[in-house]
């Protein structure tokens, strides 16, 4: 069986619901894991929009939650915080220039928002303090025993 990333609020390849986004409530979705590989240590998520700014002529990636040091057990509810966060979990730098959830909010058309979950052989080094999205790829080389994602749309009203 392999890595599954799931979530109480959308299913893959479908709209991700208003609430989680800029026209909502803006708070995260409800997630949670399963079927980790043996000798998983901790998680990663990646939350990115490929398609920026425009889905017809993307330019850039743009990341929304960069979280690490999840724990293999924890899962995510809605509306996570900082403060809310399992312990030991680290918070990465998204494109908005903070920590934290930033929902979809697409200036142009129906974009895709990726959630990477990554299973890892260890826990990262608390020296990274809030990496880069980029500097936490970098870290986890070499580390990676699983990967999945789960895959939302969204287009503003």
């Amino acid at each position: 069986m392999s890595l599954v990333l799931e979530s109480d609020a959308f299913v893959e390849g479908a709209p991700i619901p208003v609430r989680y986004t800029c026209e909502g409530d803006d708070v995260s979705p409800p997630l949670s894991w399963a079927n980790l590989p043996e000798g998983t240590a901790s998680l990663v998520l990646i939350v990115d929009d490929p398609d920026a700014p425009d889905p017809a002529a993307p330019r850039m990636v743009w990341d929304h939650w960069i979280l690490y040091n999840l724990p293999p057990e924890a899962s995510l509810a809605e509306g996570m915080t900082s403060d809310r966060l399992p312990v030991g979990t680290g918070e990465g730098i998204n494109s908005w220039g903070r920590v934290g959830y930033g929902g979809p909010c697409p200036p142009i058309g129906c974009h895709r928002y990726f959630h990477r979950l990554y299973a890892l052989d260890v826990r990262l080094p608390s020296e990274l303090g809030t990496p880069t999205k980029d500097e936490l790829l970098l870290a986890m080389e070499d580390h990676i025993l699983g990967r999945t994602e789960l895959v939302g749309l969204y287009e503003k009203r």
